[in-house]
């Protein structure tokens, strides 16, 4: 029988506030810090606390035989630190029950793995040095930044773990209910993308055939489909934010593991999944898959000519600014910058895809999205006293 792997990310970045072209070299107050204590606050009332105890219970009452994965970004860490210690506090209870395991990643949640292999280096170093410090525990198993994989991270941090969460989408269609090996020997274990999103996305959908989704009739599914692992991968927030308590997703929640258990399976951590089955196959990814957007690419902030200019732009700056090594508060600045959702609201897509990022996007547009961050990187070439802003090659 599958082992339900569930795996739960926390992210929240460091939101910027209107910085116009007026503001530019006038001071360095990027961030919207009532912005970004308001929306985490809120966000903790509704989802980080209630779920974080919920899952404890859940450990409790079934003495460790439920089991789950946290992804924090460092970001989150931050804020949840200094706006809502008691939701950090429950966190922390919950890993302390010792069925939680806790994933390594970039400190700020970015895209450095398509841009800049030392940077990924340095993120990753961070991220493990404040979830050692925060949770007393060296994470053994690497999630990228929205699941972003291919061939050639693979080789950037093949060797440093046990193996790699990854989306279904590198599979080339084969079944996601087993373990496979990248080219260069990593364990990968990829999301279940249908019975996540069953979850995360048709939970409310009253016109979905399988409506209403019962922890019953998702057991059942995860038994009859057979495998080695059912990947349950989804936000946090699912939980309380993006779905409200009133839509019973709780209760769901709370049927889940004796569901699971009395269908025949059983939970387990990610380590655990890659240590007890052998791989399936060998997935050979020469381009980047992730599991955002229809099609599980990195086009979600990479690929338009606003997405493409600020990444190139803001590597280079970052690549100076620690050439110099003279400013911590300005490196800080930068590697907020460097987190995906900036370049995620600068998307363009259209319909179904467009419409999730203007759901999370604080800007009118993708292209005030581009502006602001545009404007803030003018200011930070100022700081390091550059001619012209991304004047030459990077």
């Amino acid at each position: 029988m599958p082992s339900v792997c569930l795996y739960l990310q926390i992210h929240q970045p460091w939101r910027l506030r209107r910085f116009g072209a007026f503001d530019i070299g006038r001071g360095h107050g990027y961030f919207d810090e009532e912005s970004n204590k308001a929306i985490l606050q809120r966000i903790a009332a509704l989802s980080y606390e209630p779920m974080a105890r919920t899952l404890t219970r859940l450990v409790l009452k079934h003495e460790g035989a439920f089991r789950c994965a946290l992804s924090f970004s460092g970001s989150a860490l931050a804020q949840l630190e200094a706006y809502a210690p008691r939701a950090l506090d429950a966190f922390q209870k919950l890993v302390a029950t010792g069925c939680v395991e806790i994933l390594a990643e970039t400190s700020h949640h970015s895209l450095a793995a398509l841009f800049d292999h030392a940077e990924l280096n340095a993120q990753i170093a961070l991220h493990r040095e404040r979830v050692e410090a925060t949770f007393g525990m060296t994470p053994e198993v690497f999630r990228n930044t929205e699941l972003l994989y291919s061939n050639a991270l693979e080789a950037r941090v093949a060797g440093r773990y046990r193996g790699m969460i990854v989306a279904e989408a590198v599979t080339g269609g084969r079944s996601p209910a087993h373990v496979y090996r990248g080219v260069g020997g990593t364990r990968l274990l990829p999301k279940s993308e249908r019975l996540s999103d069953d979850i995360a996305f048709r939970f409310t959908e009253t016109g979905w055939s399988e409506h209403p989704l019962t922890a019953e009739k998702l057991a059942g599914w995860i038994a009859a489909r057979g495998g080695d692992v059912a990947g349950l991968f989804m936000d946090f927030e699912t939980f309380g934010e993006h779905l409200r308590e009133e839509t019973g997703i709780f209760t769901f929640l709370e049927g889940l593991p004796a569901a699971v258990l009395e269908a025949g399976a059983d939970f387990a951590l990610p380590r655990e999944v890659m240590g007890r089955h052998e791989p399936a196959d060998v997935v050979d990814v020469f381009e980047w898959t992730s599991w955002a957007d229809e099609g599980r690419d990195a086009s979600a902030w990479i690929g338009n000519p606003l997405q493409d200019e600020a990444c190139r732009v803001l590597y280079k700056l970052l690549r100076r600014c620690k050439a110099r090594d003279e400013d911590p508060a300005l490196l800080e600045d930068l590697r907020r910058l460097t987190a995906s959702d900036h370049v995620y609201y600068m998307a363009t897509k259209a319909f179904g895809d467009g419409t999730v990022h203007d759901y999370f996007s604080p800007f009118e547009s993708p292209y005030e999205a581009y502006i602001v961050f545009m404007n803030v990187l003018q200011d930070v070439q100022r700081r390091l006293g550059l001619p012209a802003l991304g004047a030459g090659p990077g």
